[in-house]
């Protein structure tokens, strides 16, 4: 992992902190602070190692990067100077605003390249070097799948501390499938529709579970 990428990584976990913690601040629960940013690390962390180990097994390999936004209008020259970090001011703004009522959640972008040996190896000596919209799809949906999968098994566990758990993991996966700008959602979407759909109705299903339950 290059320097740079866990930078990136560990501005999303410092993000996700302040985003699922606000609401215990402002009631000044402090204590429970700790365990938030030791939950954010586990759902980026996982999310993160899930999707370079499926890209591994794809013979590529995947770069996270703090969400950033380019361009403001649909002509090439609507473009601001320099990229503007919106996967952490937006979610901030949010969480401000709703004063941590309204979970907002996506952070991190990712990158996918075919590796040298992946082009010798399935398409002959350097014929074919980029990965198609369908692998980098599967890479973005390993990442989702295997949050909503830690949403359901931390919420099964008989530990009642580890709810929080899951429901900060159904938001994130929630937040990431939407179909916006490089989020997951977007590449998922453009890999696989169907795909797309069915982790979409899984996570709405599992939002609403959430709210009614938790």
């Amino acid at each position: 992992m290059k320097s740079n990428e866990f930078l990136h990584i560990l501005a999303a976990i410092l993000v996700l902190t302040i985003v699922a913690g606000f609401s215990f601040a402002l009631k000044e629960e402090w204590a429970s602070l700790p365990i938030i940013f030791a939950f954010s690390t586990i759902i980026i962390a996982l999310s993160v190692l899930v999707k370079k180990f499926t890209a591994y097994l794809l013979d590529a390999d995947v770069e996270h990067e703090i969400w950033q936004v380019s361009n403001y209008g649909f002509k090439p020259s609507f473009h601001f100077k320099k990229p503007v970090p919106t996967g952490i001011i937006l979610p901030l703004i949010v969480t401000l605003f709703s004063l941590g009522t309204i979970k907002f959640m996506p952070l991190l972008t990712y990158e996918t390249r075919a590796l040298k040996h992946r082009a010798s190896k399935r398409f002959g000596f350097y014929s074919f070097k980029e990965m198609t919209d369908f692998h980098n799809g599967l890479i973005g949906a390993a990442g989702i799948l295997f949050v909503l999968l830690l949403s359901l098994v931390t919420y099964l566990l008989p530990a009642s501390n580890l709810e929080y758990l899951a429901k900060m993991s159904v938001y994130y996966a929630f937040w990431n499938l939407l179909p916006v700008s490089k989020l997951d959602g977007t590449q998922i979407l453009f890999g696989s529709r169907i795909l797309w759909a069915v982790l979409a109705a899984i996570s709405a299903i599992f939002v609403i579970f959430a709210l009614i339950t938790f």
